[in-house]
């Protein structure tokens, strides 16, 4: 009997772990990914239009994993490299962390 309930509880932890990787993977790809179709992007001239009325000045721009991988200058001279919603140019500050 003891055999029985040791083999069982085996069984049920082997399951549980080959199912939790799944769901992990899952769910960092459901958050990495914005699945905006590629006819809804707005062009790269409009997004650095966006982030210069912003006071950004962008000096690159770049399709990358679902969104604009962008690098500009803010006003104070500092260099940024970052993501942008490519439907919205919202900044996606730790969208690739």
């Amino acid at each position: 009997m003891r055999a029985i309930l040791i083999a069982s509880a085996a069984a049920l932890t082997i399951a549980a772990a080959a199912v939790t990787p799944a769901v992990a993977i899952d769910d960092v790809l459901a958050f990495n990914r914005l699945n905006v179709p590629r006819d809804q992007w707005l062009p790269p001239a409009k997004i650095a239009e966006k982030l210069g009325e912003q006071g950004y000045k962008v000096t690159e721009i770049e399709s990358d994993d679902g969104a604009y991988e962008v690098e500009m200058v803010d006003k104070n001279g500092v260099r940024i490299e970052t993501h942008v919603h490519p439907a919205t140019a919202e900044l996606l500050h730790g969208y690739d962390d």
